[in-house]
């Protein structure tokens, strides 16, 4: 087996893709994950391993069960977790539930969701019961495989803050080789 030490990142891009030269990179919550990789740019210490730069590039348009299907497969089974970008724009398709669904039910990787539109934990997180936000938990319904699976995988649920990014990233107990117990985790207020 392959040295699992990336990091998977799904989101939400339209289908079919913008035909414009932008194509996916036009799309809101890809410039999370371009965040990502530029965090990482600035500051080698950043725990983001890019699971995507480890084969081959695709192209928007490029068949989806014999080229795009398979390179998200590998992407995946060579990670040692997932991040998962839901937002007020996510929805539910083919490719991210291929994504979610092959992700945590085939490969049992944990999974750190970022919601973009928070920035605090008071945001995700009612601090007074310690519960996740009703507001929140209506986001996992744009994507029911996700919502459906999430409890057969450690997952941790961080706004979009890097300091808090950063940690979960680091943290081994959502690493596929050390994770924890599987459920529902957020870092408390």
């Amino acid at each position: 087996m392959a040295y699992r030490n990336g990091s998977y990142v799904a989101f939400y891009v339209d289908e079919p893709f913008d035909p414009s030269n932008l194509a996916a990179h036009a799309t809101r919550d890809f410039l999370y994950y371009n965040l990502l990789r530029a965090w990482k740019t600035t500051d080698p210490t950043f725990p983001f391993v890019d699971s995507h730069n480890k084969n081959c590039n695709v192209r928007d348009g490029s068949d989806w069960e014999r080229t795009l299907k398979p390179r998200i497969r590998e992407r995946i089974r060579g990670s040692k977790n997932q991040v998962l970008f839901l937002s007020s724009i996510t929805r539910n398709s083919r490719a991210l539930r291929e994504e979610m669904d092959y992700g945590i039910n085939s490969c049992a990787l944990p999974t750190i969701v970022v919601y973009p539109e928070y920035g605090q934990k008071s945001d995700i997180i009612n601090c007074s019961s310690k519960t996740i936000r009703q507001q929140v938990k209506i986001l996992w319904d744009k994507l029911p495989v996700f919502r459906d699976s999430m409890g057969d995988v450690p997952t941790i649920h961080v706004p979009n803050d890097k300091s808090l990014i950063r940690r979960a990233l680091g943290d081994k107990d959502f690493a596929v080789g050390s994770r924890c117990k599987c459920s529902t985790y957020f870092y408390p207020c």
